[in-house]
């Protein structure tokens, strides 16, 4: 059980495949954040945010969820439009 309320019907194989890493990321605080995310935006992301996105998806839980929750100052390298949408995003999320 995935927790996506999204499918991944009509999107092409790069979203899908994001749509899936997005929930499974291997802590379920940054499958909840960020595949939260991944239903609300994926479809209307466009070519240069999906590659953003991807990059950030790279970055191991360990690292990027103190970043997402404001413990840690988001390093210059990363900070980009798709990690604003994702601060964004999360700020209603609650644990």
């Amino acid at each position: 059980m995935t927790g996506t309320k999204r499918s991944s019907e009509g999107l092409d194989a790069r979203r899908r495949k994001l749509l899936f890493r997005s929930w499974h990321r291997g802590m379920r605080e940054m499958d909840l954040i960020l595949g939260s995310f991944a239903d609300a935006e994926i479809g209307a992301l466009t070519g240069d945010e999906i590659d953003q996105y991807e990059r950030l998806l790279d970055i191991p839980d360990t690292e990027f969820l103190p970043i997402v929750t404001g413990e840690r100052p988001i390093p210059a390298t990363i900070d980009c439009a798709v990690l604003q949408k994702i601060l964004a995003s999360r700020r209603p999320l609650t644990f």
